[in-house]
């Protein structure tokens, strides 16, 4: 029997990953369970896509892309060149061996399968020790409203390259959606230590989890410290658009912004050493690393700093809550 998770983390994609590559390496086997955006879901060439579930799949497996940190490794891509011969819309990158997982989930789906179950039993043919968990089994969608109209995601992410200035976003089936069992199962586990909330974009990433009914609230009622990773080093994401986002926004992209925009969910934010000064104002509690992951050792190193701080927070107090937060730092 397979050991109950310690850590939950939450997670979008190349950035998220990385992190719960880290806690995976530095946790037990079957320590770790990693809720995944699937807002960015969407159907291409009659297939059902999860670009967040599968990079965070592939990384775990040591599979991914070295360079991309997005799609597999070795991957060759027959499919597409024939697909630009006949005319067919190219836009989307699809490798050959990725290409099999899209048509065995499309197949699956079609046969009355759970996102969940399909998802679980991926990992399982990979040899991922970890649990992976869609935020739900119904379909979301992240849309953004923006200055060239409404967009779905994959269309201003990879279509337009987050050219478009975004002016508000909406996460079209979340209020019909509910989070899968199996979340409330690890949520209500003895052995869960504490919720990591991973580097990924705050509003692209996490906030369609959290726009799911009951999701939040089921975060917090399990006493568990919850810290988020910030996404920004000195007012600039690693890779993606979350300060462009956040300044079309209105937002300053500083450590203050996503902490006001974890206000009532974390206990504890984990910043990097030129966010330190920033953080020292939060009255938040924190701790200060490195972030920026670019080898297996940066991974480990942001885990266990993670790790580190929630098990301060528990050991502070026995019931842990985002509204206790004292603003003790280091």
């Amino acid at each position: 029997m397979k050991p109950a998770p310690s850590v939950l983390a939450l997670s979008g994609g190349v950035g998220g990953a990385k992190l719960a590559l880290g806690l995976q390496r530095v946790l037990p086997p079957g320590g770790l369970a990693v809720l995944v955006n699937t807002g960015d879901d969407f159907t291409h060439l009659g297939l059902r896509i999860c670009p967040d579930l599968d990079t965070v799949l592939y990384t775990l497996a040591g599979v991914v892309h070295p360079k991309q940190g997005w799609g597999r490794d070795a991957e060759t891509f027959g499919f597409m060149d024939e697909l630009r011969r006949q005319g067919g819309p190219d836009w989307f990158l699809l490798g050959d061996r990725d290409l099999v997982l899209h048509i065995e989930r499309t197949r699956r789906l079609a046969a009355g399968e759970r996102l969940t179950q399909l998802t679980a039993d991926f990992a399982r043919r990979f040899g991922v020790p970890t649990l992976l968990l869609p935020m739900a089994d119904s379909e979301v969608a992240t849309l953004l409203d923006t200055d060239a109209g409404a967009l779905e995601f994959q269309h201003y992410f990879v279509r337009l390259r987050c050219e478009p200035r975004v002016r508000g976003l909406a996460f079209a089936g979340a209020a019909q959606a509910r989070p899968p069992e199996e979340l409330a199962t690890v949520l209500r586990s003895a052995a869960l230590r504490a919720i990591i909330v991973a580097p990924s974009n705050p509003f692209l990433s996490i906030d369609p989890m959290l726009a799911v009914p009951g999701m939040r609230a089921a975060l917090r009622a399990a006493r568990v410290p919850v810290v988020a990773v910030s996404p920004l080093i000195g007012g600039r994401a690693v890779k993606g658009p979350t300060a462009k986002i956040m300044g079309e926004l209105g937002l300053a992209a500083d450590t203050a912004s996503i902490a006001r925009h974890y206000a009532g969910l974390i206990d504890g934010l984990v910043v990097d050493e030129a966010d330190a000064d920033e953080a020292r104002a939060l009255g938040l509690p924190f701790t200060v690393t490195r972030t920026l992951m670019r080898d297996d050792a940066d991974r480990e190193r942001v885990a266990r700093a993670a790790l580190h701080l929630a098990a301060r927070l528990a050991d502070a107090t026995s019931v842990p809550t985002a509204a206790a937060s004292t603003g003790r730092s280091p």
